[in-house]
């Protein structure tokens, strides 16, 4: 590769350049040899070749999933990738709760939960139990946040009843549950619901967080941030910062 191809790059596996790729998935195909051959039909359509079948499992009598690995010509332009930058300051506990403390002159009320049918509560617990994650302590620590969490298989009325009771300034909603593109509707729910319970300008920040969530869909879902996997609670903290308190960042205009 030239250095005019230095945004150019190839997978590798065992050897840089090489191209090599591992993926999974599942076929409504009884184990056997015609499944392996049918698994490595379809990732040959996907562009790896040759495909090695170096897993596969039957999952009842009617289905199996595989691990295929082999081979891929495809070039990524890193010039051509686009991503969701941090575009605001990572803060320390300290300085969040001056801030809050300095721009509202009360707490700051942040409401938290699992939406809908979803009753996976470790990250929106991470995100808000004063355990935290990753070795930050969650907002809970935060002496100038309140913090209430409802958990798990919350009704968006619900949730919009609760934010309106208890004045919150910023509603988050973890969404782990991704079949059917549920994590997608149930946001568009809550944006609908809280835009429609508010007066213009006057809703609360609406953040989404989850592992399948694209960070660059905030608009497109109707709220104002979306976090994916790995965040922190620090991040999350600073955020909130910049986005509600006016000493550290402009007041977010909320629709």
């Amino acid at each position: 590769m030239s250095a005019g191809d230095e945004r150019l790059v190839r997978p590798y596996g065992d050897t840089t350049g090489d191209g090599m790729v591992q993926v999974s998935f599942t076929l409504p195909v009884a184990a056997g040899k015609l499944a392996e051959g049918a698994a490595a039909q379809l990732a040959g359509s996907m562009g790896i070749e040759p495909a090695m079948v170096v897993h596969s499992k039957a999952l009842g009598p009617e289905h199996t999933f595989f691990v295929v690995y082999g081979p891929v010509r495809h070039l990524v332009d890193l010039s051509a990738v686009t991503v969701t930058e941090r575009d605001y300051p990572l803060l320390t506990p300290k300085d969040v709760n001056a801030g809050i403390r300095q721009g509202l002159r009360r707490k700051l009320v942040v409401l938290g939960a699992c939406v809908g049918t979803d009753a996976h509560t470790v990250g929106i617990d991470a995100i808000l139990n004063i355990k935290g994650f990753a070795g930050e302590k969650g907002l809970e620590y935060y002496r100038e946040m309140r913090v209430v969490n409802l958990g798990a298989q919350v009704a968006v009325p619900q949730l919009v009843e609760r934010a309106r009771a208890e004045r919150a300034d910023a509603v988050l909603i973890s969404q782990v549950v991704t079949q059917k593109d549920a994590h997608l509707t149930t946001t568009r729910e809550v944006a609908a619901a809280f835009s429609e319970a508010y007066p213009a300008g006057r809703r609360p920040l609406l953040v989404a967080g989850g592992p399948r969530f694209d960070e660059g869909a905030a608009t497109a879902l109707g709220v104002d941030r979306i976090f994916g996997r790995g965040t922190t609670p620090g991040e999350v903290a600073s955020y909130l910062a910049h986005a509600l308190v006016p000493a550290r960042g402009a007041k977010h205009d909320r629709q």
